[in-house]
């Protein structure tokens, strides 16, 4: 009987490493499969794979997690994080690599009682049932305080190799870490921006007003400042040089930039009202370098298939930048 061969998670994280190393401690061939999004990195787990010598498979996840966002079966975290239906729609996924690849088993990193919601018992196997993959979900960490696999019941996979480590301490993977050899890891905290407060009012902001259909505008979540103007029309605003280059090649309803001084460039993602236009105008004013000048901001708005408009702003107007804050999301 030949050993089992798995598909692991890899966030690139400590537990997810040491899930590969119990894994071919127990006998198992493992692979790493990881996960990327506007809404997390994939750059962590391609550098723990470099570093744990496994061939990485990098499955692009986007339009599953805007599915997710719009409709989560099990609901939300504490911000816009349907964690249980998206780990449970990874594991799925990576079914689907491990059936297409002609393994034996999926495996993560996950630790009995570590988040209090979403990794204890009852989460666990409401992730295993929605993944479709009963039977062939190894939690190498924590597995001898779960049911035997098949792999595992097979004599496959080591059982007596695999551990039982539970709760929130960290203590026994710091262990492991140094006993494995494994020195380079982020911190457990964060990771994935769906869990940010912040983050979580911009894309509730999109998926209300403009909607998720417009991956370009998801990617740009992470891009400026965000106001939802009184007509409905929605506006970014560039934080630095590179912001604003970033939105200078935006396809949208409007660009506008500061033309009579330094200044951002914005984009409006929907233009729900003309009346927005002046206000807009003003933002870019108030966020400019006005007090290098002695008359008032320009700001040219360009549309496309439309002339350039120019509109005049005071800059007694353009100093007074609290009065935006009750249009600014974040």
């Amino acid at each position: 009987m030949q050993n089992a061969k798995g598909l692991s998670l890899v966030s690139g994280g400590l537990d997810s490493q040491l899930a590969v190393k119990v894994l071919q401690r127990a006998g198992a061939y493992v692979e790493g499969v990881c996960f990327a999004t506007p809404f997390f990195s994939a750059d962590a787990a391609r550098k723990a794979a470099a570093a744990l010598d496994v061939t990485l498979h990098v499955i692009d996840f986007t339009d599953d997690e805007i599915a997710l966002v719009e409709n989560p079966p099990h609901g939300f975290g504490g911000a816009m994080n349907p964690c249980i239906d998206c780990h449970a729609t990874m594991i799925r996924r990576a079914g689907e690599l491990m059936d297409k690849l002609g393994f034996d088993f999926v495996a993560t990193g996950e630790v009995m009682g570590q988040r209090p919601m979403s990794q204890n018992k009852q989460s666990l196997a409401t992730v295993e049932k929605a993944s479709g993959l009963k039977g062939r979900l190894v939690r190498p960490l924590s597995a001898l305080l779960l049911e035997p696999t098949i792999p595992e019941q097979e004599g496959r996979l080591d059982r007596s190799k695999l551990l039982d480590i539970h709760g929130r301490s960290r203590e026994t993977q710091i262990s492991l870490a140094k006993e494995f050899g494994i020195v380079d890891y982020p911190s457990p905290a964060g990771g994935c921006k769906l869990t940010e407060e912040g983050y979580g009012r911009k894309l509730k902001d999109l998926l209300v007003h403009e909607g998720l259909g417009n991956r370009r505008y998801v990617e740009l979540l992470s891009t400026g400042r965000r106001f939802r103007l009184p007509g409905g029309s929605g506006l970014i605003v560039g934080r630095d040089r590179n912001e604003n280059a970033i939105l200078q090649n935006i396809d949208a309803p409007a660009i506008l930039a500061s033309e009579n001084c330094p200044g951002p460039t914005a984009v409006m993602t929907s233009l729900a009202a003309e009346s927005d236009l002046q206000l807009a105008a003003e933002i870019v004013a108030s966020y400019s370098k006005f007090d290098r000048l002695e008359t008032d901001v320009t700001v040219k708005i360009s549309r496309p298939g439309a002339a350039v408009q120019k509109y005049a702003v005071e800059r007694s107007l353009a100093a007074d930048r609290s009065r935006l804050k009750e249009w600014q999301i974040c």
